[in-house]
């Protein structure tokens, strides 16, 4: 079926031509015919606004200074979030870690994965010194050939689902429940910790505000990119929606 957006069809040359831009995504095809959808609504609203420019993306970069404004945060909004999390403003955070991992690959039980699992973690929080054997013979991480060490961890080395349990547990603690990731189920154990050093506010005020104008900016595209998709006449392909990469 073929694509049009507001009258207009889109071609395998238009294809080709976005494709090559979009191979590290999930879905390649449907990536580049998104981003395609999105610049022909973008650029017909530019358009429509009678906005000139020398080409489209410099037409398409007017439109969007003119139609998506995000204000500078202040200062104390600035401070409610430095206050409210702290961690994400301490440098010099470290942790030990060791892992067992039961991966989760195409056709496995979760359920008998996850009892699996479970029954070790029983084991190991009795027998936390087993933990080592328990993961050469049973983790599927390459960490299993040494005893499931990971080595010293800091903030933003790992997942998110992963780093947060890890960085609250208490030194020289199995966490005491399974640790869910996209990679599968975790058992980890927690070596030692280095406390960091938490950056002075004023130091890192006007990169607070950078972080949160781009949160709302992104969140404030998302918006208005929905809003021109849902005027316009689309046929041949499914948004999702907010799930949608809109912004790119």
């Amino acid at each position: 079926m073929p694509v049009i957006v507001n009258g207009v069809e889109f071609t395998d040359a238009d294809m080709e031509r976005e494709l090559p831009d979009h191979q590290d995504a999930p879905d390649p095809v449907k990536s580049a015919m998104t981003a395609l959808v999105l610049r022909r609504v973008l650029l017909d609203e530019a358009k429509q606004l009678a906005l000139t420019a020398e080409d489209d993306e410099a037409l398409i970069d007017a439109l969007l200074q003119q139609e998506v404004r995000v204000p500078v945060p202040g200062r104390e909004e600035c401070l409610r979030q430095y206050q409210a999390h702290p961690e994400r403003f301490t440098v010099g955070e470290l942790t030990e870690a060791s892992h067992i991992l039961f991966q989760v690959t195409p056709g496995v039980d979760l359920d008998t994965l996850r009892q699996h699992a479970s029954g070790i973690l029983t084991h190991l929080l009795d027998h936390p010194h087993e933990f080592a054997e328990m993961a050469k013979t049973n983790s599927n991480c390459p960490s299993g050939e040494v005893g499931g060490s990971l080595g010293q961890i800091g903030r933003g080395q790992t997942v998110p689902e992963f780093e947060r349990p890890l960085f609250a547990a208490a030194a020289g603690s199995v966490i005491p429940r399974l640790v869910e990731t996209r990679f599968g189920f975790h058992i980890i154990q927690v070596g030692r910790k280095a406390e960091g050093r938490l950056l002075p506010f004023e130091e890192i005020q006007h990169d607070i505000a950078g972080m949160m104008q781009k949160a709302s900016r992104d969140h404030a595209m998302r918006q208005y990119l929905q809003l021109l998709v849902g005027r316009a006449s689309i046929s041949g392909i499914d948004l999702q929606g907010a799930d949608s990469p809109l912004v790119q």
